[in-house]
C-alpha cells in the first residue's frame, strides 16, 4: 500500500488527481464548520450531547461531527445513500428502471443518476425539516418565525446538494468513489480526538494510571486485531472456475479459455449494517417528532423508544441493550443477503456464462449451474453477516464493562475497506499508465 502510495505521487498524473481530491476534502472539511444561520452557538453548545449519543450518532460519524455543530452538512451524504438504496429496490420491481439500468448504457445510467438526486432533494426537504423541528424545540435558534425555518432548512438542503457536487467531482476527476471519500474524510476526522481520548486514560488528574495504561492497551491491540480481520475478509474470496469451449470467431477459432468468478463474503461491505442502523433507528426518530420529552415519559412508546437507541445509547437498561442486540444481528444477516443478491443474481450470472458458451466443472450449464452458485453463495453469505453483525454488536456489548472503545466497528469497516478501494484504484491506474507508456 505504502510502495502504491509513493509511485502514484512520482506520476503526475496521479498525483494531481490526489491533490484534486485532497482540495475538495478540505473544503467539506471547512463546510462542516459554518454554522446555519440563526443558531445559538451558545446554546447549541450546551445540548449538543443530547443530539449526539442516541439516534443521530451514525449520522454524526459521518458528517464528522458536522450534526453536532449543526452546519451546513449536518445531513452529510445519508440522504444520497438513501435515495441511492431507493433507486436499487425500485429497479427490482419496477420494469422500466430495470431496463433502464440493465440495457440504458450510458445515456440510461445518467437518467438513473438524475433519478436519484430527486429523490435526494425530497428525502433531505424531509430530514432537513425533522432536524429544525426537533432543534426548535430546544431553543437552539434565536427566533423561531417561519423565515427562520425556511432558511434553516435551505441551508441544509444546499449543503448535502454541495457534497453531491463534490462526490461526484471526485469520482470524475479524482481518486476513488468521491461518496466513499467523503464518508472517509468524515470519520477520519475523529480519530485524533479519540487518541487523545484514550491517552488520557493513562493520566488521571495528572498522576499514571496503571489500569489506564493497560486499558489503553487492550483498546489498541483489539484496534488491530480487528483491522487484521476486516481486511482478511475484505480480500478473500472464493473463486468458482469457469471453463470456455472453442468456437469461431469470423474466420478464426478461439481456443478454450479458464477463468474464474470471485464470491466474496462481504460482498456488501458496509451497507447491511447502514441499513440495519437506519432501520433501526427510524422509530425513535419518528417519536422524537410527534412525542415531546420521551425521556420523561413512561409507557407503550417509550419501550419502542428505548429498544431504537439501544444501539447507539448507553443510557438504557441491559434488557434493552440484549434485545435491540439480537434484532440487530438478525436485521444485519438479512439485510446482507438481501442487498448481495440484488447486486448479484446467480441466475443471470449462469445465463451470461451458458451464452458465452461456458461452464463449471462438473455442473450442468443452465438452472444447475444458478442452483449452484445459490448454494455457494448462500454459505458464504452467512460467515460474512456473522462477520458484520460481530463487529456491529461488539461496541454496544462492550458497554457492559464499561469500557470505552473509542472506535466503533462500524467506522474502522468502512474506513478500511474505502483505504483497500483506494490502494485497489490507484494500482490500477499506474497498470495503466504503464500500458500506455509502453504502447506509445
Amino acid at each position: 500500500m505504502l510502495k502504491t502510495i509513493k509511485n502514484a505521487l512520482k506520476t503526475p498524473e496521479i498525483r494531481k488527481k490526489l491533490l484534486y481530491t485532497l482540495l475538495l476534502l478540505v473544503i467539506f472539511r471547512l463546510g462542516c464548520y459554518i454554522t446555519i444561520p440563526g443558531v445559538d452557538v451558545v446554546s447549541l453548545e450546551a445540548t449538543k450531547d443530547a443530539y449526539t449519543n442516541s439516534v443521530t450518532g451514525m449520522i454524526n460519524m459521518i458528517s464528522g461531527g458536522a450534526f453536532s455543530r449543526l452546519s451546513i452538512f449536518a445531513m452529510s451524504i445519508t440522504p444520497y445513500i438513501t435515495a441511492s438504496i431507493v433507486i436499487q429496490l425500485l429497479g427490482m420491481v419496477v420494469p422500466a428502471l430495470e431496463r433502464l439500468t440493465k440495457e440504458g448504457g450510458e445515456e440510461g445510467r445518467k437518467k438513473i443518476d438524475r433519478y436519484t438526486k430527486i429523490i435526494t432533494l425530497v428525502l433531505s426537504l424531509v430530514e432537513g425539516l425533522g432536524i429544525y423541528l426537533s432543534y426548535r424545540s430546544s431553543g437552539i435558534f434565536v427566533d423561531t418565525n417561519a423565515i427562520t425555518g425556511v432558511i434553516a432548512v435551505i441551508s441544509l438542503m444546499a449543503g448535502t446538494s454541495l457534497l453531491m457536487w463534490l462526490g461526484d467531482k471526485i469520482t470524475s476527476r479524482g481518486v476513488g468513489n468521491g461518496i466513499s471519500m467523503i464518508i472517509f474524510a468524515g470519520i477520519v476526522s475523529s480519530f485524533p480526538s479519540a487518541i487523545v481520548s484514550i491517552v488520557s486514560n493513562i493520566m488521571v488528574e495528572g498522576q499514571f494510571s496503571t489500569v489506564g495504561l493497560i486499558t489503553a492497551l487492550g483498546i489498541v491491540v483489539g484496534v488491530l486485531v480487528l483491522v487484521t480481520g476486516i481486511v482478511f475478509v475484505q480480500l478473500s474470496e472464493r473463486r468458482i472456475p469457469v471453463q470456455y469451449s472453442k468456437k469461431v470467431v469470423g474466420r478464426r477459432m478461439v481456443g478454450a479459455q479458464n477463468t474464474h468468478i470471485p464470491i466474496k463474503p462481504a460482498m456488501a461491505s458496509v451497507m447491511p449494517i447502514i441499513f440495519a442502523s437506519s432501520f433501526m433507528t427510524f422509530p425513535a426518530m419518528i417519536i422524537q417528532l410527534f412525542v415531546s420529552d420521551i425521556e420523561a415519559k413512561t409507557g407503550f412508546w417509550r419501550v419502542i423508544y428505548n429498544l431504537s437507541i439501544a444501539t447507539s445509547s448507553s443510557t438504557v437498561g441491559w434488557q434493552y441493550t440484549i434485545i435491540n442486540a439480537a434484532i440487530y444481528l438478525l436485521l444485519i444477516i438479512g439485510f446482507t443477503y438481501f442487498y448481495t443478491y440484488a447486486t448479484f443474481n446467480p441466475a443471470e450470472v449462469a445465463n451470461n456464462i451458458k451464452q458465452n458458451g461456458g461452464f463449471i466443472p462438473g455442473i450442468r450449464a443452465g438452472k444447475p449451474t444458478a442452483d449452484y452458485l445459490s448454494s455457494v453463495l448462500s454459505k458464504i453469505l452467512l460467515f460474512g453477516g456473522l462477520f458484520l453483525a460481530l463487529i456491529a454488536i461488539l461496541p454496544m456489548l462492550a458497554r457492559f464493562t464499561g469500557l470505552n472503545t473509542a472506535f466503533g466497528g462500524t467506522s474502522i469497516l468502512i474506513v478500511v475497506g474505502v483505504a483497500i478501494e483506494l490502494g485497489q484504484q490507484l494500482e490500477s491506474q499506474l497498470v495503466m499508465r504503464h500500458y500506455k507508456g509502453f504502447l506509445g
